[in-house]
């Protein structure tokens, strides 16, 4: 059996950009790892790290986290792919203060790079992945970003497709893409998705319910956009996946 590991780097961002793909791989028959990065609960949040969550209507003493660990399981099992937590914090807990922060560029302290490349090092010899899964950083979040850098470093040997970060590619008409001509290097790749497979992805991103208001406005709205948006990828796989195919118009 193939194995596909899709690295995430928050509980959202492989299902929002490319979730139908890994249904895809699923009714395939290949095993899927969704593998989140950052996962960690932290006690007793304060400043930027609090409102994170109460900007959202949770109350300070809800564990944030553990709650997003939830509904990524129900996600997954939408999908049908298995998901996997790394504890790794997120960026509000590693000294970015405000919103604007976490688009301001890596901070010169923030090194945790390093730490995820070991970590990405274990995944990819425990699992052997025929493909790897990761973001393209499109919207430059500073742990999109990391998490780029640290796959750089871990150097897969198997072959990675990277994802159009989803919701940033419909905010801005333009949105930054720091590893732009990085990623420009490769095959541009389209995804053709049967509808079971879109109505799987819809209602894998809509477990993420403590994110829709606050990131969309709501259901209704999340819908519209993933109703508009396709796939897409870039890397180098040449093997044969009917669903999967170079797309010259990207």
């Amino acid at each position: 059996m193939p194995t596909a590991l899709a690295l995430s780097p928050h509980l959202d961002d492989v299902a929002f950009s490319c979730g139908a793909t890994l249904a895809a791989l699923a009714d395939a028959g290949w095993r899927v790892v969704l593998c989140t990065i950052f996962t960690a609960s932290v006690p007793n949040p304060t400043g930027f790290a609090l409102a994170c969550q109460t900007d959202k209507g949770l109350s300070p003493e809800v564990d944030y986290m553990a709650l997003r660990r939830a509904e990524d399981t129900a996600a997954a099992d939408a999908l049908g792919v298995e998901p996997l937590w790394l504890p790794f914090r997120e960026a509000p807990h590693r000294g970015y203060d405000s919103a604007k922060a976490l688009f301001a560029g890596v901070r010169a302290d923030d090194t945790i790079a390093h730490a995820l490349a070991e970590s990405l090092r274990d995944l990819l010899s425990r699992f052997a992945p025929d493909l790897v899964f990761a973001p393209q950083a499109v919207g430059a979040h500073v742990d999109h970003i990391q998490v780029v850098r640290a796959l750089e470093q871990a150097a897969p040997t198997a072959p990675v497709l990277c994802w159009r970060d989803f919701p940033y590619t419909v905010r801005e008409t333009n949105p930054p893409e720091p590893f732009g001509s990085q990623m420009r290097r490769f095959h541009p790749l389209t995804a053709a998705l049967t509808s079971d497979q879109r109505e799987r992805k819809r209602l894998a991103c809509r477990a993420y319910a403590s994110q829709l208001g606050f990131q969309f406005g709501g259901p209704e709205r999340l819908d519209a956009l993933l109703a508009d948006a396709r796939e897409s990828f870039r890397g180098k796989w040449d093997a044969p996946l009917p669903f999967l195919s170079q797309d010259a118009a990207q």
